[in-house]
């Protein structure tokens, strides 16, 4: 059991919800939290995270299992063993643990649209089933399969575009039924840290994913690109924070300061900057409520 707790990778949890939280709140500071006077805002939040939730999930079983086809995590160091790494778990028991997940993010993604839209065939209904369907597919594909953008340094794009844009403004829509410029810029500065989480595991992956073929941006940037390239990921987040008058996001400014002293200045320990940077990025997600 704990192998596959591990695979599940928990710790990972507090990020998948950071757009969820970052465009809930944003609807109720703009007090246009259309769904809150039916009743219904309360329970689509939590669907929703429930959602990202799953689908973080299933990206982390698929990207295991993916890196393990590959021959990626044979030797990994820095970072503990998970289960097909370990060899607690089969490459069948962990397709099944796919499966059964890919079922959980199918029923949670119906279970939301119809929750949010009194409907399942409405267009805005089908719009959401069409997102939903391309989010699990992200999710599977970073490195499963023979095309898994993972591999071909699009890693850093794919989470922008799910952990930021669609997670932001598609909660901030499915509360409010509304768009704005504004949303999509609060989109872009939630997904930046998390980007940033990626490039920190592609930092400390770095030496071994060259070994074996997996281009990350990381991987082209080298070490000390990379490091640049993960502080201007942090500053152009509280940037665009400050651009849209969220100034309450500065209080995050000590922490990432450090953050940002500690990886410039150690190639070891690096793994446990992670839980810094994906509770620091839901800390600015909540601050939202400012």
């Amino acid at each position: 059991m704990n192998a596959y707790i591990q695979s599940l990778r928990l710790r990972t949890l507090p990020l998948s919800v950071a757009g969820i939280v970052s465009g809930s709140c944003l609807a109720w500071r703009e007090g246009c939290f259309a769904l809150s006077s039916e009743g219904r805002g309360v329970l689509v939040f939590i669907l929703a995270a429930l959602t990202a939730m799953s689908l973080q999930i299933l990206s982390n079983l698929s990207n295991e299992l993916g890196d393990a086809e590959k021959g990626t995590d044979a030797e990994q160091h820095g970072r503990a063993a998970y289960g097909l790494q370990s060899g607690k778990i089969s490459i069948r028991q962990m397709r099944g643990m796919i499966g059964l997940f890919l079922c959980i993010c199918a029923a949670l993604g119906i279970a939301l649209i119809y929750s949010a839209f009194d409907s399942l065939f409405s267009m805005q209904s089908i719009v959401f089933t069409g997102l939903g369907m391309l989010a699990i597919t992200g999710a599977m594909t970073y490195t499963l399969g023979k095309h898994s953008y993972g591999y071909m340094g699009l890693g850093d794009l794919g989470v922008l575009i799910f952990f930021g844009l669609l997670s932001t403004i598609g909660s901030y829509y499915l509360q409010t039924q509304q768009l704005n410029w504004g949303i999509f810029w609060s989109g872009i500065a939630i997904g930046l840290p998390c980007v940033g989480v990626l490039n920190l595991n592609n930092i400390r992956d770095m030496a071994n994913d060259r070994e074996h073929g997996k281009h990350t941006f990381a991987s082209f940037l080298g070490p000390k690109g990379a490091r640049i390239y993960h502080g201007l990921l942090l500053a152009g987040s509280l940037a665009i924070f400050a651009l849209q008058g969220h100034y309450w996001a500065g209080f995050i400014v000590p922490i990432w300061a450090w953050h940002l002293w500690f990886i410039c200045k150690h190639d070891a320990g690096l793994d446990k900057q992670m839980p810094v940077l994906m509770f620091s990025t839901l800390a600015v997600a909540l601050l939202a409520l400012i």
